[in-house]
């Protein structure tokens, strides 16, 4: 391989995986707000105990997302220089803001929330959490601003040496290339989001828990959370196929149209000077896959939510161990959407206006190699670090949540409702846990349901 291949194979495979620790954290924070939320309205135990439960593994799975991200964009110097020689007006500027009004903010709030409670009032303390949810859909707004912009250029006029300035901000913000697609990658994230939390809950079933409300309740917003994000991601996704007729290359690979794209690639090479490399025809594969994915989900969260009636759903063991098994499904088809709305750009780095070729960094074929080697790597051991430490926490089950602990493990209770902030009271361990939970582990009377779904 040459040394642009390696660096597209090189940013094509840090931001695919970086986007799936991102879509997790986008699917989860909503599920999490609202659990807390209905703790500080109802002042029922079990959504506190969710709430730190699902919290913690929204925080581990943050905390990586953030190394991968600051890792990735390492490479926008290494290996893609010439984007930031061509277009740094316009595609900097989102990027620095992502930085300044989000990520700082997000990470801020994120403090306040992990260390807040027993500290702050509740309501204040669910409030930071809501700003953590806002700021991680605007870190996206930002993102996607940016890349919205490489794929449809607007709001630019160009210099004479051929950079490209900006002059309409607003229409960078509101370009076509970048709102639909924001939502549709919003809901597709609510779908692994929501898959996930119900297929470990739909595992806790299957392994004979006593805490049955609790994971009653998260299966079921699991599976609706789910259920309307992958809905509304398959009807926002035909929009997405509309825009596409703006890009004959990727047009014509989703359609398998290998003729068209060999036309392509020759009218391209003589309008450049260069021989370039248009969308592959295989792209229409991981096409077919994301759409087969949608609408299977889909009709497994329909059946799904049907099987609420009469709780037959916690019964059903066949649904359940399906719910299991599907996880990782969500996650194939966000990576496949990413390889479409990638690849399917070439050879434009912005489309239109800088191809690949001016974008990649003059270096050479070894150098390029023992980068992209460096970075996969990282990001792998990030991914299976990150795999096997929310793991661990969703197998650990809710009585050993880190969140909300003290130095000695206690965990600090929230509070009567409606309160200005009962500070520091803890509850001993061994009183937070349901003597029926305590007996499960013991060996003895599994099947009980824990206290706290029989005081509801």
């Amino acid at each position: 391989m040459e040394a642009l291949e390696l660096a597209r194979w090189q940013f094509g495979l840090t931001a695919g995986l970086h986007f799936l620790f991102v879509s997790l954290t986008l699917g989860m924070a909503p599920i999490i707000a609202y659990m807390q939320t209905r703790h500080l309205f109802t002042g029922r135990e079990v959504f506190d105990r969710l709430t730190r439960y699902w919290g913690q593994v929204y925080v581990i799975n943050y905390a990586l997302g953030v190394i991968t991200g600051i890792v990735m964009e390492f490479q926008f110097g290494v290996s893609w220089s010439g984007l930031a020689h061509y277009a740094g007006d316009l595609f900097g500027a989102p990027l620095a803001l992502e930085t300044i009004s989000a990520f700082f903010l997000e990470s801020t709030f994120l403090g306040v929330w992990i260390f807040g409670w027993g500290i702050l009032p509740r309501w204040l303390h669910l409030a930071s959490f809501y700003v953590v949810t806002a700021t991680a859909y605007l870190s996206a707004f930002w993102i996607m601003s940016a890349n919205g912009f490489m794929q449809n250029p607007v709001g630019f006029r160009p210099r004479e040496d051929g950079t490209l300035e900006l002059t309409d901000f607003a229409a960078v913000l509101a370009n076509e290339g970048a709102l639909p697609a924001l939502g549709h990658v919003s809901a597709a994230s609510l779908g692994v989001g929501g898959f996930f939390v119900a297929g470990a809950s739909a595992w806790h079933f299957l392994r004979g828990t006593a805490e049955r409300e609790l994971f009653r309740r998260s299966l079921r917003t699991g599976v609706v959370v789910g259920w309307l994000g992958v809905w509304v991601a398959v009807v926002s996704g035909f929009p997405q196929l509309a825009f596409t007729q703006g890009q004959p290359g990727k047009s014509a690979a989703l359609g398998g149209d290998g003729d068209a794209l060999a036309r392509l690639q020759a009218e391209l090479t003589e309008q450049v000077g260069y021989a370039v490399s248009v969308p592959p025809v295989w792209l229409s594969a991981p096409f077919l896959v994301m759409q087969s994915i949608g609408y299977l989900m889909w009709v497994i969260g329909t059946i799904a939510i049907v099987l609420f009636y009469r709780g037959w759903l916690e019964r059903n063991r066949t649904m359940l161990y399906t719910l299991l098994f599907v996880v990782p499904l969500p996650y194939v088809a966000v990576f496949c959407g990413w390889i479409i709305r990638e690849m399917g750009r070439q050879p434009w780095l912005i489309h239109g206006e800088v191809t690949v070729n001016q974008g990649v960094t003059d270096a050479s074929t070894g150098s390029m190699l023992f980068s992209l080697i460096a970075f996969v790597t990282v990001f792998g051991v990030l991914a299976v670090v990150d795999v096997v430490l929310i793991w661990g926490a969703v197998r650990r089950g809710p009585d050993r949540a880190f969140l909300g602990e003290n130095e000695a493990g206690e965990r600090i209770a929230a509070g009567a409702v409606g309160d200005t902030g009962d500070r520091d009271v803890v509850i001993p361990l061994s009183d937070a846990v349901p003597s029926e939970q305590r007996a499960s582990h013991s060996g003895t009377e599994p099947g009980l349901r824990s206290q706290s779904a029989g005081k509801e």
